[in-house]
C-alpha cells in the first residue's frame, strides 16, 4: 500500500472510518505486518492476519507496561510527566504484576454475579425499550445503547447514576488520540480526574463498610467487594483499587455500548439476518459472538512495546518498537473465517478476537454477552420492523483510536401492537 512518506495512511482518513475494512483486506494480502506512521508521526507495526493476531496477543515479548515506553507515551498524551511511579491497573501491566491485579478483579467480579445481574438488565431493557418513540426518527445511540450498559455497569460497580454525564465523557477524553483536532480534555487529564473520582467515591465506600461485613461476593456492589477483597488479604494498594475499579469501568461499559450499536447496524444492513434470528430465537447466543467478531468494540489493540526483536512472517519487528494489532482486521481474515466479510448469525464462532485474547482477554466479556443478548432479543421482541433512518454514508463513527463505535444512528421503529 504505497503512500508518499508524509501522507496521512488510510487507516487514519476520517472519511474512510466508517468502513476500514476494505483497507484491512488489502493490508491482510500485502503481508501480516505492516510498518504505519500515524499522524502525529509515531510509527507502529500493525498486525492485521488472524493467526498472526492472535499470537501477538499471547507473546509475552509484547509488552503492554507503560514504563517500557514512556517516551512515546508521553507523544500519545495517554500519560502525563511524573506517571512513571503511578500505580498500574491490570491493561499496563505485565507478569507477575498483571497476575496479581487480575487476581482482584476476578475476586470481585465473578461470573455468578453477573449472572445475579440478568433480571436487573432485563428491567433496564425493558425500560429503554418502553421510552423508544414510534413514527419519527430515533437516535438509537442515545435512547438505548448507552444508557443501557451505563446503568448497567453503575449499578454493578455501584457508581452512582448521576454521576454518568461526567465519566462518560473522561472515558470518551481519555480514549481518544491528540491528532483528532478539536477542544476537549487531553487524554492523560480525563484519566487523571477518573482516578480522582474514584479515590473520592472508594472513600466513602470503605467508610459505608462495616467491620467484618463478610466476604466480597456478599457485598452490595463490586467496587465494595474489591475494598474487601484488598482488606482481607493486604495485598492490593488502594492506588491499585482505584485504578483497577477505573478499568472495570472503561471495560464495563464503552465496549458494551459499541457492540450493541455496531451491531445493530450491521443486523439494520443485512434484514435477512433479522428475519432468521425472528424465525430462530435460539440463534441468539451464535448472533451476539457474530455481531462481536463482524464489526465488533474493539477495532485495534492498546499499544504495545516489543521487549526484543520479534519476527512474524517474514519482517523483523525490531527491540522498543511500537505493535499495535488490529482485532477488527484479523476477525475477517478469511484465512480463518469462510466468508469473513459476511454476516452470517449462524456462524457461532467464539474464537474471534473481539474481546482479545491471551492474559489480558476483556474480564468484561461475560458481561457484554449477556446485556447484547437481552438487548437484541428484547428489540426483536418488541419491534415488529426496524430500519435504518438515514444512508450509510451519512454515519459517522467516533475517532478513538482503539475502540470503533457510532456516534448516533437514527433508526425508525414500529411495535408489534402498531403494525
Amino acid at each position: 500500500m504505497a503512500h508518499a512518506e508524509d501522507e496521512v495512511h488510510p487507516l487514519y482518513q476520517k472519511h474512510l472510518r466508517n468502513d476500514p475494512f476494505p483497507i484491512y483486506a488489502q493490508m491482510r494480502e500485502e503481508g501480516p505486518v505492516q510498518l504505519v506512521k500515524e499522524p502525529r508521526g509515531i510509527e507502529h507495526w500493525v498486525i492485521t492476519r488472524y493467526e498472526e493476531a492472535r499470537a501477538a496477543l499471547a507473546d509475552r515479548r509484547l509488552s503492554r507496561d507503560p514504563r517500557n515506553m514512556w517516551e512515546v507515551m508521553r507523544q500519545t498524551e495517554l500519560y502525563d510527566e511524573g506517571e512513571e511511579d503511578s500505580e498500574p491497573h491490570m491493561l499496563n501491566a505485565d507478569p507477575p504484576e498483571h497476575t496479581r491485579l487480575r487476581q482482584l478483579a476476578n475476586k470481585a467480579f465473578t461470573a455468578e454475579r453477573v449472572e445475579r445481574l440478568r433480571p436487573r438488565i432485563q428491567q433496564i431493557t425493558d425500560e429503554l425499550i418502553a421510552g423508544i418513540e414510534t413514527g419519527k426518527q430515533v437516535d438509537f445511540m442515545s435512547t438505548f445503547a448507552a444508557p443501557m450498559p451505563i446503568k448497567v455497569i453503575c449499578e454493578l460497580l455501584g457508581v452512582p447514576y448521576q454521576d454518568a454525564v461526567s465519566f462518560t465523557t473522561w472515558v470518551l477524553a481519555a480514549l481518544t488520540p491528540t491528532y483528532v483536532k478539536g477542544e476537549r480534555i487531553r487524554p492523560y487529564e480525563a484519566n487523571r480526574m477518573l482516578r480522582e473520582y474514584f479515590v473520592e467515591l472508594v472513600a466513602r465506600k470503605r467508610a459505608e463498610l462495616k467491620p467484618g461485613s463478610g466476604h466480597e461476593e456478599q457485598q452490595p456492589d463490586l467496587l465494595s467487594a474489591l475494598i474487601v477483597a484488598s482488606d482481607s488479604g493486604s495485598r492490593f494498594t488502594e492506588k491499585e483499587v482505584v485504578s483497577t475499579a477505573n478499568l472495570l469501568l472503561i471495560a464495563g461499559y464503552k465496549t458494551t455500548v459499541n457492540l450493541i450499536g455496531n451491531g445493530m447496524l450491521a443486523l439494520l444492513q443485512n434484514p435477512g439476518e433479522i428475519t432468521r434470528l425472528r424465525r430462530d430465537p435460539s440463534l441468539m447466543a451464535s448472533a451476539v459472538e457474530e455481531l462481536a467478531r463482524y464489526d465488533g468494540p474493539v477495532e485495534r489493540a492498546m499499544l504495545r512495546v516489543a521487549t526484543e526483536p520479534v519476527t512474524i512472517g517474514d519482517v523483523t519487528i525490531p527491540a522498543g518498537a511500537l505493535v499495535t494489532i488490529a482485532n477488527a482486521s484479523a476477525n475477517r481474515d478469511e484465512r480463518r473465517f469462510d466468508g469473513g466479510e459476511r454476516l452470517d448469525v449462524g456462524r457461532g464462532d467464539r474464537n474471534h478476537l473481539a474481546f482479545g485474547y491471551g492474559i489480558h482477554y476483556c474480564i468484561g466479556a461475560p458481561l457484554s454477552r449477556l446485556e447484547t443478548e437481552i438487548a437484541f432479543t428484547s428489540l426483536l421482541n418488541e419491534f415488529s420492523e426496524m430500519t435504518l433512518a438515514v444512508p450509510v454514508e451519512k454515519l459517522e463513527y467516533r475517532e478513538t483510536g482503539v475502540l470503533r463505535g457510532l456516534g448516533e444512528l437514527p433508526v425508525w421503529f414500529t411495535r408489534r401492537d402498531a403494525a
